[in-house]
């Protein structure tokens, strides 16, 4: 039996270029949110003008939500550009 060259090309997986886009991003939030969970001490902090006590894993789980949020609509805005 033979086999006919019609199959595609096996490219290897982390030559593909979405998973190379998408691996730094996944190594850097595994690293983040490791760095998030592990700081579990409760903080005051200022919102504008109230004061909130709250532990600093949550105040960095907003802050880093917020950042990927603004990456987002960075990153789409500058696709829509081309």
């Amino acid at each position: 039996m033979t086999r006919t060259k019609d199959h595609k090309a096996h490219t290897p997986f982390l030559s593909r270029p979405g998973v190379r886009r998408l691996l730094p991003f996944a190594l850097i939030t595994a690293i983040a949110l490791v760095f998030i969970f592990e700081n579990r001490a409760s903080v005051e902090i200022r919102l504008l003008v109230p004061m909130v006590t709250m532990p600093l894993w949550g105040a960095l789980l907003i802050a880093w939500g917020l950042g990927m949020l603004a990456c987002l609509f960075t990153v789409r805005r500058r696709s829509k550009r081309r």
